[in-house]
């Protein structure tokens, strides 16, 4: 961790806070976009599932519910 800290102590500060943070998004850009983008459509299918079954539920509950009252103690 020295030898990083005193190769860096040397350079000016737009290479540690400028060129260094770009380099890094070019060599690694296509890694971080993808994981980027499996954690959104991750994320996007979870709220889908969620909300189709919270649908369904309320679909089962208003059409087939209406005809007998049942306890929720009969789940």
């Amino acid at each position: 961790m020295d030898g990083i800290r005193q190769i860096f102590a040397g350079m000016p500060w737009w290479v540690k806070w400028v060129a260094v943070p770009l380099l890094a998004i070019f060599v690694f850009g296509g890694v971080i976009t993808s994981i980027l983008g499996a954690l959104i459509s991750f994320v996007f299918k979870a709220l889908l599932f969620v909300a189709l079954v919270g649908g369904l539920i309320f679909a089962v509950k208003k059409f087939s519910g209406s005809g007998s009252k049942s306890s929720s103690s009969d789940w």
